[in-house]
């Protein structure tokens, strides 16, 4: 059983797709999925948009066959970036939040920027288990609270 969870795994993530929104706007796959998270998950206010609403920061959406499984926002400030992953029930314990950290992680190296961090918001329902994803990947908890890490140099070697 245990090969055919990872053998699922494996597919999905080999097929996922990191698409940048040049103009991210408000749509029903964002509707879908940062809309329908599960209440107290996401900061206060983040779905509050009409369709076709322009919204601020970086977006990436992740597309798994032609849909969408998940969206990464990324906001800048001062050299790190605050960042947002969210997976559609559907995907998630798949590997979609590792491919998004990992993607996120990409553009923040290729930026220069110095840290990647993250809020839990102290309503989500998985809060202990997504502090602790988090953690296992290497952040750490903030004087204000909040999860970062370094952004990693480049995995080569000389």
């Amino acid at each position: 059983m245990g090969d055919s969870s990872q053998d699922n795994q494996a597919n999905l993530l080999g097929s996922l797709r990191w698409v940048h929104e040049s103009v991210a706007h408000w749509d029903a796959d964002k509707a879908r999925i940062v809309g329908g998270a599960a209440a107290g998950s996401l900061p206060e206010g983040i779905a509050d948009h009409a369709e076709g609403d322009l919204l601020p920061d970086d977006w990436w959406r992740v597309e798994h066959e032609g849909r969408c499984v998940g969206y990464g926002r990324m906001d800048v400030t001062w050299g790190d970036a605050e960042i947002l992953l969210v997976v559609e029930p559907d995907a998630q314990h798949r590997g979609v939040g590792s491919f998004i950290l990992e993607q996120l992680e990409h553009e923040a190296r290729a930026r220069g920027l110095n840290y990647l961090y993250n809020q839990v918001q102290p309503g989500h329902p998985a809060h202990e288990e997504i502090t602790g994803w988090l953690r296992n990947r290497a952040f750490s908890r903030t004087e204000d609270g909040k999860l970062a890490r370094a952004v990693v140099a480049s995995a080569r070697t000389a």
